[in-house]
């Protein structure tokens, strides 16, 4: 409590701000970076926005997206490291440790401005000069949109920092699907839409709204790149740079993919490899009796959530698919041992 109010005082007099978040932004990510915007100008600071990269499409309606700098793009890159080198604070969202930043990290690092993590990730690293931390939060906006009440401001809360929050919750529990759909979830949810948040529309726009490629894509993602493995109750898919190529992907094209796997009966683990310019990018998911995030973590370089992981392989596609199948052959025993015993065929 004494550091809360050490950080609200800290708020009370407007000054330069930096809000950053992991490499390609999700909907939690760029979600909680706008709506924190919103409402530390709402305050009388001075904001910046910046992505270490772009971030899908479908998520450009956030309001302050028009003004958000992409690290990545050669036209954004100096202005974003003079806003960087000058802010008096820097959040932090939705990511434990500074490598996610990729080369943006570096600046950040240099800075001398006070630095605020906001996240709910495991096992944060300690580079925060204040944390607002929760792995018990299933997104980053259900941890914003309490911090802000907690400071006593819901009142500047109006309907388009209320979309954005609203956007993460959403998406970070799989449309309220997944297991960490908590009660605080639905009450938090439940006031965003008495706040304004127009959850048919914010639903419309992000798993409603596909290109003809994107479709086309995931078409041919479920007839040619799917593998089941169905005695070790694992599927995947396996994404080669020249599928993405010929479907014209977009960043955020693969976004949900892995997802198809996992609903199959049976499947229990599911993954999609993306291969792509440097080296081949993970998703792991698995229902809520089994944990990824070591899985993850020990074999691939990654972590994340327990039943939502990411991982990286320096790799050839087809020899990290191949390692992936031994590999969840070798741990069957670990991975699945709340479920009944996996026989091999004869």
């Amino acid at each position: 409590m004494q550091e809360l109010e050490l950080f609200k005082d800290r708020l009370s007099s407007p000054h330069k701000v930096v809000i950053t978040t992991h490499h390609k932004p999700d909907a939690d990510a760029l979600g909680s970076s706008l709506g924190m915007a919103n409402y530390l100008k709402k305050k009388g600071h001075d904001v910046t926005v910046i992505t270490p990269s772009d971030y899908p499409q479908f998520l450009s309606w956030m309001k302050g997206n028009d003004q958000v700098l992409n690290f990545e793009n050669p036209e954004h890159r100096e202005k974003a490291i003079e806003m960087v080198m000058n802010a008096d604070t820097i959040f932090c969202l939705d990511f434990s440790c500074l490598k996610r930043l990729h080369e943006l990290a570096s600046f950040v690092t240099k800075s001398k401005a006070f630095i605020v993590n906001i996240d709910h990730h495991q096992d944060p690293k300690d580079f925060a000069d204040f944390r607002y931390w929760s792995t018990k939060a299933a997104a980053t906006c259900e941890l914003v949109y309490e911090l802000i009440v907690a400071l006593g401001d819901q009142y500047y809360i109006d309907k388009d920092i209320a979309d954005c929050l609203y956007a993460g919750i959403m998406t970070d529990t799989g449309g309220f699907r997944h297991p960490n759909t908590t009660k605080n979830v639905h009450l938090i949810t439940a006031e965003l839409i008495e706040l304004g948040a127009d959850n048919t529309r914010i639903s419309r726009l992000i798993y409603d709204t596909n290109s003809v490629n994107r479709l086309k894509f995931i078409g041919f993602a479920i007839t040619r790149r799917l593998t089941i493995l169905e005695d070790l109750k694992t599927a995947y898919f396996s994404i080669g740079k020249k599928d993405l190529k010929k479907y014209q992907s977009q960043t955020g094209d693969t976004e949900g993919l892995v997802n198809y796997a996992l609903s199959l009966d049976g499947i229990k683990i599911a993954a999609l490899f993306t291969e792509r310019e440097d080296g081949v990018k993970i998703s792991f998911r698995s229902t809520e009796e089994i944990a990824v995030n070591k899985f993850a973590a020990d074999y691939f370089d990654g972590g994340g959530h327990k039943n939502a992981s990411g991982g990286r392989s320096s790799l050839p596609l087809k020899e990290t698919t191949e390692k992936f199948e031994k590999l969840i052959k070798e741990n069957q025993k670990t991975l699945f041992n709340q479920l009944e015993p996996i026989h091999e065929k004869n």
